[in-house]
């Protein structure tokens, strides 16, 4: 027996995750079974919980728990931008399909957290959890775990798409050059002397400023990448400082 039929819309932003007679319009008339939430009907459309910012029932906002009734008609909403993850200081993990883009929220100064093998979704998941970290990646799946402390999908496969979308959406506080790009820990000033084991003759006898992590110990100079890395520093400040 067909159960009760909802009408649904979707924000062009979600559109993205609907299937491709869908995404147009963005519209779907959805036969339900009368017991499932609007948020597991919402993912069973392939949009992620983490997306939405607002889901509006016949014109009055709903949460995810509510059970739509025959006739209803829903618009589903983006997250509203910047997005507050309350409840914790701002920090972040990253999925092993996005290690340039973990590098580069590093070399900002924003605590991020990466896994560079695949330790499957479910730890990743008790990681965020664990840590308090919102969650970044483009695996669907991995975004509807019930046990994330937050989530983003990542819409972009290029990374300074990645990075300004992130910076767009969150906010996080910028402090550049403060953070290991390999391990996350924090940079100290450090003599030629503390790091001379890291050190080949050339860079011995052309540098004399140096930092090292404190967590992983490797050593940081302004080397031949300086002005490369430099140049994403700048772009991403300004863009910052636009967005407030």
């Amino acid at each position: 027996m067909n159960g009760p039929e909802i009408d649904v819309e979707f924000a062009p932003e979600l559109r993205v995750f609907l299937p491709n007679g869908r995404r147009q319009d963005g519209a779907a008339r959805v036969t339900t079974d009368g017991v499932s939430t609007l948020g597991h009907v919402v993912e069973s459309l392939g949009v992620p919980l983490t997306e939405v910012g607002a889901l509006v029932v016949d014109g009055r906002e709903m949460p995810v728990s509510y059970v739509p009734t025959a006739g209803a008609s829903v618009s589903v909403r983006p997250v509203a931008r910047p997005q507050r993850v309350p409840g914790a200081p701002l920090r972040f993990l990253l999925d092993v399909h996005l290690g340039t883009l973990a590098r580069r929220m590093r070399l900002l100064g924003v605590d991020t957290a990466y896994e560079s093998t695949d330790i499957g979704d479910p730890a990743l998941a008790a990681r965020s959890a664990a840590e308090k970290r919102v969650m970044l990646s483009r695996d669907r799946g991995l975004l509807r775990r019930r046990e994330l402390w937050a989530g983003g999908y990542v819409y972009s496969t290029r990374p300074e798409d990645q990075l300004r979308d992130v910076l767009d959406r969150f906010r996080p506080e910028l402090r550049p050059w403060t953070r290991c790009t390999a391990c996350n820990g924090l940079l100290k000033e450090a003599t030629k002397e503390e790091v001379a084991e890291q050190l080949e003759g050339g860079t011995q006898r052309s540098y004399d400023v140096f930092a090292q992590c404190t967590e992983c110990g490797r050593a940081y100079w302004k080397g031949a990448h300086h002005e490369q890395l430099v140049a994403i520093v700048e772009r991403a400040v300004a863009f910052r400082e636009e967005r407030r």
